[in-house]
């Protein structure tokens, strides 16, 4: 009788398991269930392709494309599965969105970190003008959608061309140089750094900095750096051709096509100083622009899954939607919605 006992218990807690990992699989199916179709795409461009995909909303036709310029780092066409909030959002405003792997990534031909922001800028009307050949993607409405170091790439692109229809900026910095100091400021003070921890910090960046400034070699950054992973060689390089950039020049540049631009802000960002980028902004475009504020870090993820790896990565797997703070996709296609 114990050993019948036993075994009936052993039966349950197996069928308890069964039931819990079947109804986890319903959730992350039903989580990452997203209401657009998707299909791959290449694109070709003078030195080489870029793989991608090509996001179109289900069950109706779209009525304009969205095309997604990355930040920094090697991304893919959806960020690991990222980005699919944001395709699902513009899928429901009537958008089409178009987005690849960056040079190096995946089946993308090239180096990102061999291009300056100029080449990102060429990258992206490359991109554009591949859109516009196709004949079953609408091209009548197209929204540049950029993150972070896209800000030194979008408005170049909207300066060269004048069939862009309206800019969504996400955590958007105006100088390089700036940005840095301000996330190295924040992440210190994040941490609760102490005042000396503080002053080594800033020693070290301006040491650094100066060695950009008189385009020394990677040797002589790896003999001031205390960092446990240090920049790579390419990184460096990669660092010393683009640390001079700033958009100002040429956002005031695109605010001569007088577009609707979205500056879309999170108040807990290290990242970039978001409200120096509101004055510039605010400044340039006037009246053609909509700021939207969110309590988010610089992502625009909700900082508990910033801040705490397990539930990001919980999230992450069964409702990646819950990954970017409320409000964020409503207020992406509200402003899509009112494109012209």
């Amino acid at each position: 009788m114990k050993i019948l006992k036993v075994n009936r218990g052993i039966r349950v807690w197996v069928g308890s398991v069964v039931v819990l990992v079947l109804i986890a699989a319903g959730v992350i199916v039903v989580g990452n269930d997203y209401r657009f179709d998707q299909t791959a795409v290449r694109i070709p461009t003078a030195s080489g392709r870029l793989d991608g995909v090509l996001t179109t909303p289900r069950g109706t036709d779209a009525r304009g494309v969205v095309i997604m310029v990355h930040g920094d780092a090697a991304v893919d066409a959806t960020q690991g599965g990222l980005y699919s909030p944001w395709f699902e959002g513009a899928a429901d405003a009537g958008f089409a969105t178009l987005s690849w792997n960056k040079p190096g990534v995946g089946g993308s031909t090239g180096d990102w970190l061999d291009q300056t922001m100029d080449d990102r800028a060429d990258e992206v009307s490359a991109a554009v003008d591949w859109a516009l050949e196709q004949s079953g993607l609408p091209t009548d409405r197209i929204v540049l959608w950029g993150a972070s170091q896209a800000g030194w790439v979008l408005p170049k692109v909207v300066a060269q061309r004048e069939d862009i229809d309206a800019v969504v900026a996400v955590g958007t910095a105006i100088t390089w140089l700036s940005q840095g100091r301000y996330n190295l400021l924040a992440e210190l003070d994040h941490d609760g750094a102490t005042d000396s921890e503080r002053s080594q910090a800033l020693a070290e960046s301006d040491e650094i900095r100066g060695l950009l400034e008189r385009s020394a070699d990677y040797e002589d950054y790896l003999a001031v750096t205390t960092e446990e992973s240090p920049m790579t060689r390419e990184r460096w390089t990669f660092v010393a051709r683009n640390f001079h950039a700033d958009a100002t020049l040429d956002l005031r540049d695109a605010a001569d096509a007088t577009i609707p631009v979205l500056l879309m802000a999170g108040e807990r960002d290290r990242n970039v100083d978001m409200h120096e980028t509101e004055i510039v902004y605010d400044r340039v475009f006037g009246e053609n622009l909509t700021v939207e504020h969110f309590d988010a870090v610089h992502s625009l993820a909700r900082p508990v899954v910033d801040d705490n790896e397990f539930i990001g990565a919980s999230v992450g797997i069964f409702w990646p939607r819950a990954l970017l703070a409320a409000g964020v996709v409503d207020a992406y296609g509200a402003f899509l919605h009112r494109v012209d």
